[in-house]
């Protein structure tokens, strides 16, 4: 055992951004665990929430065709990121992303508005309803964007880019606040 000790620091220590219509907010760096199936392999979608916990727990989302992320608010000991990890198997592998992987969720009646500023992807109601993921770029940031809401999205990006999505997130909602 090493003598050394893991310092966890929050990649955003902003404070949350509020209006009457617009909010963006940190959410806790619980847990991601990217699912890899296999090419050809059945849609695991319910075989995930099933073996991963139930919802107040953890979240399925699609991230592409046989991949998945099982996202949740809590972090996960070693022991028990095992115990999930060893619960996919044969059907898939799992990969540990909660120290790589930062959400925010982004809400309120101007946050397709606000999404507009910086993706090309659709996110109307009509197009991208609530339970929907997919990855795109806001600016010039990869992120994985998922309809939690009628009016709310978790957007999820790689830690290193975390803090320049919430700038460019705070330069394209001063119209709203």
């Amino acid at each position: 055992m090493s003598e050394y000790r893991v310092t966890r620091r929050s990649a955003l220590d902003s404070k949350p951004l509020r209006s009457d219509s617009i909010s963006i907010s940190a959410l806790p760096e619980g847990h991601v665990i990217q699912i890899l199936g296999k090419d050809g392999g059945p849609d695991l979608r319910s075989f995930l929430s099933e073996k991963m916990g139930d919802g107040a727990k953890f979240a399925v989302r699609i991230a592409a065709p046989f991949q998945w992320f099982v996202v949740g608010d809590r972090a996960l000991s070693p022991g028990e990121t095992a115990t999930m990890l060893e619960a996919l198997h044969p059907h898939a592998a799992g990969v540990d992303q909660s120290h790589g992987r930062i959400r925010l969720r982004v809400e309120g009646s101007t946050v397709e508005r606000l999404l507009a500023k910086g993706t090309g992807t659709d996110v109307s109601m009509e197009a991208f309803p609530v339970g929907h993921s997919t990855t795109t770029l806001i600016g010039h940031i990869a992120a994985h964007v998922t309809r939690v809401g009628e009016h709310a999205f978790e957007i999820m990006v790689l830690r290193g880019f975390a803090e320049s999505l919430w700038d460019d997130f705070a330069r394209m909602a001063q119209e709203f606040t």
